[in-house]
């Protein structure tokens, strides 16, 4: 079986490992670690920026005071504020709270300062109400096992990082919080990852979900610019369809029904569990909650409308979707393809041409390739025809169980397995096809984040392509896209033709 390390429990492993703790100094204090696994350093819980409570709450993050004396960095700092998500299949491992801006880094043990190793930073998803860096999956050990200095953040969350209100927008504050917040967790890299063996010149970023779309924020906000050199767009859509963003007009409605008639320094006065009230993925659709907004500073438009002005930074890209990464919200098959009007009979000959898909597959399949699956061929053809790399992928694998019941990968399943980190998840248990599934999606991450491009066999995209990276159980091969026809239907649909 492959090494997938047994270091992913990290309470009793990293005391465990305080014996051989490293220390490293960055430029706020020293930090002391702990060391989960055979070499392999993991620095938990690093401030990088201040508490963003009492005055600091719905301002841009703000800098660090300096310690004196070792920071003890061996367990995780909280997850940020945010209401239980009991489905949820990576689970927080800490009590959020608003205080919550700080990081994580894993090194190689031996990696000394300036040894300018690859860097990737990690953006969890979560639909910007739930998640953290804490989850056992998203354990960096496995990639500083294999040479790489991962980074994970926290961002604010929810009301505190996506809150736009008439009485901020006074004093000059409301909007995107939690982008701010990923842009200074970026800042703090560039000041900091080399005393931890990593190169500031050669960082990847990559996320998932709302992570997914946070890389379509930094690509296109000018404040990141220079940060990163490669991006990770994992299930992050890229049309207005996926997660429509109101204006920071509109999001201030929304706000002003959360709160209304509230100062400044009232909305500051609230208790956090007022703030965080019942807000999850659950039921996030509310009122009073716009989420992530256009706010002209982080995002200025839909991900294709950017690229397409040339508003995206010049930086290699891969970008891809799971094969079943779909949000079923209806399930009744003829309810599904009457909701196309006259295009009902073609998308039932694309989905269901032999009546017997179920409802729950028909429904996962047309808002897989509405939300993400089209999105992301979508946007790596635009970043193509812009002259930019961009490699276009599938993750096609399914544990068994998952496989049944939805056709196919579904949303976030990936990411065990990107993480090499399948012995840790939650539902099911580890089959024996899935170590190698693991090697060679992580690998693919790893060679990425070295060299720029992910290796010969996946040469990038072009405007037009219809093939695509697919991993499955099989391996991964460059082939003619097994969903073109799908997909071409669901961009003809985008397109209003």
């Amino acid at each position: 079986m492959h090494k997938t390390i047994a270091a992913l429990t990290l309470g009793a492993s990293l005391i465990a490992g305080a014996a051989h703790a490293q220390t490293v100094q960055t430029a706020s204090g020293a930090v002391k670690g702990a060391e989960p696994a055979a070499g392999v350093s993991a620095f938990l819980g690093i401030p990088y920026a201040a508490p963003p409570v009492g005055e600091n709450r719905w301002r841009a993050p703000q800098p660090v005071k300096a310690w004196t004396g070792e920071r003890d960095a061996s367990k995780y700092a909280p997850d940020c504020a945010q209401a239980p998500f009991p489905p949820d299949a990576a689970p927080i491992q800490t009590k959020p709270s608003e205080d919550c801006l700080y990081l994580n880094v894993w090194k190689p043990a031996s990696a000394k300062a300036g040894a300018k190793l690859p860097v990737m930073v990690w953006v969890h998803g979560g639909g910007f109400v739930n998640g953290g860096s804490s989850p056992a999956v998203y354990s960096g050990s496995n990639f500083a096992r294999d040479g790489v200095v991962l980074v994970s953040l926290n961002y604010r969350l929810g009301r505190y990082g996506f809150f736009a209100h008439p009485a901020l927008a006074a004093e000059g504050f409301g909007g995107n919080f939690g982008f701010l917040d990923q842009i200074a967790a970026l800042k703090w890299v560039q000041a900091n990852v080399a005393a931890f063996g990593g190169d500031p010149a050669n960082v990847t970023v990559f996320g998932e979900s709302a992570g997914g779309m946070s890389m379509h924020m930094l690509l296109q906000a000018p404040e990141a610019r220079g940060l990163f050199h490669k991006a990770i767009i994992e299930s992050g859509g890229g049309r207005d369809r996926t997660l429509p963003m109101p204006t920071i007009a509109a999001a201030a409605k929304a706000g002003e029904a959360f709160a209304p008639g509230l100062t400044a320094s009232a909305l500051r006065a609230l208790p956090e569990e007022k703030v965080t009230a019942d807000l999850s993925m659950m039921t996030m659709g509310k009122p009073g909650y716009s989420g992530p907004m256009v706010d002209g500073r982080t995002i200025f438009g839909s991900s294709i409308d950017a690229i397409t002005a040339g508003l995206y930074a010049n930086v290699p890209v891969i970008v891809g979707a799971n094969s079943a990464d779909g949000f079923p919200m209806v399930t009744d098959k003829d309810a599904i393809f009457a909701s196309y009007g006259a295009k009902s009979a073609e998308a039932r000959k694309l989905y269901d041409p032999a009546g017997t898909e179920t409802g729950l597959v028909v429904g996962t399949m047309t808002s897989a390739d509405k939300m993400f699956i089209e999105p992301a061929r979508a946007v790596a053809r635009a970043l193509a025809a812009r002259g930019q790399q961009a490699y276009l992928f599938r993750f096609a694998y399914a544990h068994p169980d998952f496989q049944k019941a939805m056709g196919g990968a579904p949303h976030a399943s990936e990411l065990p397995y990107v993480f090499d980190t399948v012995a840790a998840r939650t539902q099911w248990k580890m089959v024996p096809a899935e170590a190698a599934v693991a090697k060679r999606t992580h690998d693919l991450w790893v060679a990425f984040a070295r060299a720029g491009n992910p290796g010969a066999s996946w040469p990038a995209a072009s405007t037009g392509d219809t093939k695509v990276m697919l991993i499955d159980e099989k391996g991964a091969a460059h082939v003619e896209d097994p969903y073109r026809a799908r997909l071409d239907f669901a961009e003809a649909l985008a397109l209003g033709k």
